[in-house]
Formats: structure tokens, C-alpha cells, sequence
């Protein structure tokens, strides 16, 4: 009896590793997305302009 208990908890733990990595592998459909006619945020701005004096 006390082996099926540790097989059934394994199995358990499994079960619920499972559910909860595909609860967040998948995105929800109701969560807000970002318009994308937003200018870039002054970080942004100054990151790209340090990026591209590095290349030039």
C-alpha cells in the first residue's frame, strides 16, 4: 500500500508540473497588448542611438 502512495504522488506531481508549464507556455487571449503606434521611451531611444554609434 505504501508503494502505490509514493507512485501516486509522483504521478501527482507530474500531473500538476505539467498543467502548471502549459498554463505558462501558452499566452491568455484576454491579456492587453501594447499598441503599436507608440513612439519608443527615451531608454529605448538612447540604447539604439549607443547601438548605433558601436557600429559606426
Amino acid at each position: 500500500m505504501e508503494k502505490w502512495l509514493i507512485v501516486l504522488g509522483i504521478w501527482a506531481m507530474c500531473a500538476t508540473c505539467a498543467v502548471l508549464f502549459i498554463r505558462g507556455a501558452t499566452g491568455g487571449s484576454d491579456k492587453r497588448k501594447a499598441p503599436e503606434d507608440r513612439g519608443r521611451t527615451t531608454s529605448a531611444a538612447s540604447a539604439g542611438d549607443a547601438q548605433a554609434a558601436l557600429n559606426d
